[in-house]
């Protein structure tokens, strides 16, 4: 694929995005926002956007939105309050690193927003606190990503709608993948270790492909796409199971053979030394797509493209993204509801894409021709039709600290793949689902 048709939308991602990655499936820091104290408050209609068709709902409301979404989010109220004139919506921007303390607070003191941003992996603990509200019959979670709306699903129950979404694909360096004879792209795990091997030895990289030692977000799409699960049909862990032993297996097998570094520097950053081809091919999310047109500029044109995950049994990778939440203490849950499902029709799927450069999690916003029209774009949307997200339990940053410590002491440790893969089962059964 010629990187050289990359659209400044999508090189936007580099500012838009790298800001607010902890929102794709995470909620650790790493967005900044204004001050929580500052609440931007816009009144009705002053956008001068057209009226349209006004629906029913009235009073105020009260939203949260996170990092780069937070300081952006006004210009959606803006569009909503022309359409609803006799609703003021309040947008505060918070802070990714001070999300979760901050939502805490606000449901111990019965003060929520009516509205809040949530990050897919903290549905389930906010979820057990029961107060979030379940999502109205008329929300058609047909429209969404399945993977995406399974994000918001615990005991069957929807507790929030996908707003966007993110997932992550292949990047490799094409120019050095033709020096070892390769033309096309990995299609399976074979083929994607044949072509690290390939890179490194006759394409003159360093590495033959950058892996983390310690990423689970990196990891588990292997075991998905071995059949493997991380809680199976009964209920129960299954990071022990057949299929998770042999995914860690070949995780492993990269950096046993030195086709991927065993020692990752804190606060690493990929993009350098893929341009400089050294790691010559990664997993990431659609922010990288900007963040190597802005650091290898002209002499990188042409020379890299993206793929989606290779196969196994199946090519399925992670996805996150962030929903849009409704809270039980709102005392205008009518006119909330409204914004959610103004936030997620499809037409406004695609202005939002426009103003913070994030992906669709509304499937038809993707034949709109703003977003179709980039190939690299595409080639994410593809992938998004074979994405898993981890389990939305209330446990499960204590279970990712567990999968990320044991895989680390895997591909850095002189622990076996099976003993790594038991251990994990038995500290994350330790913990538990929370269920």
């Amino acid at each position: 694929m010629d990187t050289s048709r990359i659209s400044w939308r999508v090189l936007a991602l580099a500012c838009a995005l790298i800001l607010a990655i902890s929102a794709c499936g995470t909620n650790d820091g790493g967005g900044s926002a204004a001050p929580d104290a500052t609440t931007t408050t816009t009144e009705p209609g002053a956008s001068g956007a057209p009226a349209g068709s006004a629906a029913a709902v009235s009073g105020e409301v009260t939203v949260w939105a996170m990092g780069n979404e937070g300081t952006k989010l006004s210009v959606m109220a803006d569009k909503f309050m022309a359409a609803n004139p006799d609703v003021k919506v309040s947008v505060t921007p918070v802070d990714w690193g001070q999300a979760v303390a901050k939502l805490q607070t606000a449901i111990g003191g019965g003060e929520t927003p009516d509205v809040s941003q949530m990050g897919t992996d903290m549905m389930g603990q906010f979820v057990e606190t029961g107060a979030l509200e379940t999502v109205p019959a008329d929300i058609d979670p047909g429209g969404f990503f399945e993977s995406a709306w399974q994000t918001n699903v615990v005991d069957d129950q929807a507790h929030g709608v996908p707003w966007y979404v993110e997932t992550r694909v292949l990047y490799y360096r094409t120019d050095v993948a033709e020096k070892a004879g390769i033309t096309a792209a990995p299609t399976t795990w074979d083929e994607l270790k044949a072509m690290a091997k390939g890179m490194q030895a006759e394409g003159g990289a360093e590495y033959g492909i950058a892996l983390g030692t310690k990423n689970g977000q990196e990891y588990l799409p292997f075991v998905w796409s071995n059949g493997g699960d991380v809680i199976g049909a009964d209920g129960a862990f299954a990071l022990d199971s057949p299929q998770a032993v042999e995914a860690l297996t070949f995780y492993d097998s990269f950096f046993e053979e030195g086709l991927t570094p065993t020692t990752v520097p804190e606060g690493f950053d990929i993009t350098p030394a893929f341009v400089a081809g050294t790691h010559p091919m990664f997993f990431s999310g659609p922010w990288h797509v900007g963040l190597i047109t802005e650091a290898g500029g002209a002499d990188i044109e042409g020379k890299w493209a993206i793929a989606p995950m290779p196969k196994k049994t199946t090519g399925t990778s992670f996805v996150g993204g962030s929903n849009l939440v409704v809270f039980k203490d709102s005392p205008n849950k009518e006119a909330a509801w409204a914004f959610v499902k103004f936030m997620t029709d499809p037409a406004n799927q695609v202005a939002w894409y426009e103003e913070a450069t994030v992906l669709p999690a509304v499937e038809s916003a993707w034949d709109d021709p703003k977003i179709s029209g980039d190939e690299n774009v595409a080639v994410f949307g593809d992938q998004l039709q074979d994405t898993k997200a981890p389990p939305a339990i209330p446990t499960w940053n204590e279970v990712s600290t567990v999968i990320n410590d044991n895989l680390e002491k895997v591909t850095t440790g002189n622990l076996a793949p099976a003993d790594g893969a038991k251990a994990m089962q038995e500290e994350a059964t330790a913990v538990g689902t929370g269920q």
